[in-house]
């Protein structure tokens, strides 16, 4: 990562804000960056090779304290102990942390944005106080149980049900690729009832809860990804979410959850970019610097334009958000085209590294193989096509 510059002129060209997208930020934008920049550098950057090596994140509950310390988690959100911050702040939250890795970025997301957000949202009065000072803090950590092992980009199917037993209630069911799952503290579930599809607060420490943890994993894996098993969870009345039925409350989620992926994905595309910068400057063939070479320059300004244009996008977006008027299908222009770009990115610089683009004393194979669950998840890019299509043509080609 490189170290936030200072003020420059008009008239200077700085090859990591080729565009002064910086101007665009506030003093408190600048702030907020920074001080997660730095977070990253000295607690995720030293240690995330080995992790993701080993397949872990051994120290996942102090950096989520300490994150919780930084007020990132539920960042946009108001109250309840949250930071109250503009999207864009959280949306360039969301950059420092994917750059230094897509499983830091994603335990935030899902305990903000998708477990906090739909607490915030959709939650009574007495679950707000009950859940989110403690989340907000990062004393508690939170997961988001829709994805099932037959049903993702058919939510409509799930099979967890819901069934009432006198005043309680009974949900058995299967959720998988869950991150957070087997170390958090509640599970927010989606099953469906006689009443429709109803969300559900889940206290892992239910009799009949379990979350196993999902291994073998070739991406994300300084993350912790689970399956939960619901085997007749018993739960009173009081931990549905009462302000919200049907798929609009879990979509309504997943689509503050996307923002933050627009933002965050350029972030693994900075940081794959700007090694390979670094490495074009210093590695010599042939008697020379290899950024010295017309084909290595090509691709340097190929990479460069994606990945400013699409930081512009994520910006244009924020700015929407905070002024209440980004629409769902605006965010799948974003998700669409900025994990994309950014996987495109990653490939490009691993070429641009030659063979020590494959080893982890360099981030870009680690961002890349990332990314391709960053492709996947909250929306293929088949579904953002088809949404965009629909928006385009007023024509449904999902079914």
């Amino acid at each position: 990562m490189s170290v936030p510059s200072s003020p420059r002129s008009a008239t200077t060209f700085d090859p990591h804000d080729p565009l002064g997208i910086d101007d665009l930020l506030t003093p408190e934008d600048l702030a907020v960056r920074d001080t997660i920049r730095r977070w990253a550098a000295d607690r995720v950057l030293p240690h995330i090779a080995e992790w993701y090596e080993r397949g872990e994140l051994p120290v996942i509950r102090e950096l989520t304290r300490e994150l919780g310390a930084m007020g990132a988690l539920g960042m946009p959100l108001t109250g309840y102990g949250c930071a109250g911050a503009s999207a864009v702040q959280y949306g360039l939250t969301c950059l420092e942390l994917e750059a230094a890795d897509s499983g830091i970025r994603s335990l935030v997301s899902v305990q903000g944005s998708l477990a906090m957000y739909a607490i915030h949202r959709f939650g009574s009065e007495e679950q707000r106080q009950r859940w989110l000072p403690g989340m907000a803090a990062g004393e508690l950590i939170g997961c988001f149980g829709l994805t099932e092992p037959d049903h993702g980009s058919d939510p409509a199917g799930m099979r967890t049900r819901a069934k009432r037993d006198g005043s309680d209630w009974l949900l058995t069911g299967r959720k998988m690729w869950i991150t957070n799952g087997s170390v958090a503290d509640v599970a927010v579930v989606w099953a469906r009832t006689d009443d429709g599809i109803r969300g559900f607060l889940v206290p892992t420490d239910s009799p009949g809860f379990s979350a196993p943890e999902i291994t073998h994993k070739w991406s994300l894996r300084a993350s912790v990804t689970s399956e939960l098993v619901l085997d007749e969870v018993r739960l009173p009345a009081d931990a549905v979410l009462p302000e919200v039925t049907g798929l609009r409350g879990p979509l309504g989620c997943l689509n503050h959850a996307r923002y933050g992926i627009v933002w965050g994905a350029m972030g693994a595309a900075r940081s794959s970019f700007e090694s390979a910068l670094d490495y074009a400057r210093t590695r010599e063939q042939f008697g020379r610097p290899i950024g010295g070479f017309q084909l290595t320059q090509a691709k340097l300004a190929d990479m460069a334009l994606e990945l400013h244009k699409g930081i512009l996008l994520a910006h244009h977006l924020g700015s929407r958000m905070d002024a209440g008027t980004l629409r769902p299908e605006q965010v799948s222009f974003g998700k669409l085209n900025n994990v994309r770009e950014a996987i495109d990115i990653c490939r490009t610089a691993r070429t641009v590294l030659g063979a020590n683009g494959i080893s982890l004393e360099y981030p870009v194979m680690r961002h890349a193989t990332n990314l391709e669950s960053v492709l996947t998840y909250e929306g293929t890019v088949e579904m953002h096509q088809l949404v965009l299509g629909k928006a385009l043509t007023g024509l449904d080609a999902f079914r």
